[in-house]
């Protein structure tokens, strides 16, 4: 899942092993050069300075789970040239369908097989049900085919963050480059259910060292989505950064408002501060539901699926339960919420807190690949 940012040099890309590794999130022992550890030092220094740290609040709280079906696989999507792909972020069409974006998409021989790669890809599926959610079509037709111009030029890929809708119009944020040296993420929008996509804008993959490259939005009933980020790339710690943008202004970078801690108190304009202690993110998914904020992600140590659900999009992070929803086994042992090697996690529209369903990708080699549905009970809201 994780293949990052564009190289504007043409600088060569990973190998299909390596992208298998960081991918499954076996990658974590890998070195970083010297330039990630510096990023890393520069994040750690500057979030630790507003006192959080993940582990300082109440302690995780395993909820319970269990697998509803695979969206996609030879059998499920094979049909659209999509038998092997990822991440599958979902949203709520104007149509009514619900349309999964996903991440690098193989034909042939499974993951590595390069002739038919795209990123990212639309898969849709025309009864939104989640009780019985089948992708019985693509953008494309017959052929899933990239919603965006991506050549895939030295290795390069386009990586969806997040897809979410703002009244008849949806919006998808993408991470450019070769994985985990992201150079830029850019913004599109459609205003035909996803069959078409045209572009906004875009930010450095430099810009407050790196922490605004991957992006979700909580849509808000106040007029303003609320914006989190982090930087893509599991073996470099990051904070997790706060910004709103008014609904008719989320195309222009300008008008992102950061809400940060100075002169002794949080407030919005203030230069951004962590509002999660600073930790190595995987994917991370931000929904206004029912009322509340959930904040779904990928957590690295150790490794699980967390999620927590608070008031406000400035509660105290720092002190709101985790609450780990899919936790991780090896090939052969899975049952439950137990997954081997899970990512992802983004939750599905409709769903509500007691009955939460969510996109979990997973990838351990070649032909498994693939994005499932789980079911979620328990959380403590």
């Amino acid at each position: 899942m994780t293949t990052e940012d564009a190289d504007p040099n043409g600088a060569p890309g990973p190998s299909p092993a390596r992208r298998n590794v960081l991918r499954s999130g076996l990658g974590l022992g890998l070195a970083l050069g010297t330039g990630g550890i510096a990023l890393a030092s520069g994040i750690a220094a500057s979030a630790n300075a507003s006192g959080a740290s993940p582990g300082s609040g109440p302690s995780p709280r395993a909820v319970g789970g269990s697998k509803v079906r695979d969206l996609t696989g030879p059998d499920e999507t094979g049909q659209f040239a999509a038998p092997w792909t990822d991440l599958g972020i979902p949203v709520r069409c104007p149509d009514g369908s619900i349309l999964m974006v996903c991440g690098d998409t193989f034909d042939g021989e499974g993951v590595g097989d390069e002739r038919n790669w795209r990123s990212p890809v639309g898969l849709r599926a025309s009864d939104p049900d989640l009780s019985a959610l089948v992708v019985d079509g693509a953008v494309g037709g017959a052929q899933a085919v990239g919603l965006v111009p991506e050549g895939h030029e030295g290795g390069t890929t386009a990586i969806p963050s997040d897809v979410f809708a703002i009244g008849d119009t949806l919006y998808m944020h993408l991470m450019r480059g070769v994985i985990f040296q992201t150079h830029h993420s850019d913004f599109w929008r459609s205003t035909d259910n996803g069959e078409t996509w045209e572009y906004l804008c875009q930010w450095p993959g430099d810009q407050y060292g790196g922490q605004f490259q991957q992006k979700t939005y909580a849509v808000a009933d106040d007029g303003y989505c609320y914006v989190l980020s982090s930087v893509f790339n599991r073996d470099i710690p990051s904070g997790l950064l706060l910004h709103r943008v008014r609904h008719e202004s989320v195309g222009d970078p300008a008008a992102y408002e950061p809400w940060g801690y100075a002169n002794g108190a949080w407030a919005w304009g203030n230069e951004p501060t962590t509002v999660n202690g600073v930790r190595r993110w995987g994917e991370i998914g931000f929904r206004a539901m029912e009322g509340r904020y959930i904040l779904t992600w990928l957590n690295m140590e150790p490794l699980d699926i967390r999620a927590q659900i608070f008031d406000l999009p400035t509660s105290d992070l720092t002190a709101t339960p985790e609450q780990p929803m899919i936790l991780p086994t090896e090939p052969g042992q899975e049952h439950d919420n137990v997954v081997a090697h899970p990512y992802g996690g983004w939750v599905f529209p409709g769903s509500t807190f007691d009955d939460l369903h969510i996109a979990v990708s997973q990838w351990y080699d070649p032909q498994n690949y693939r994005v499932m549905q789980y079911r979620i009970h328990g959380l403590v809201t």
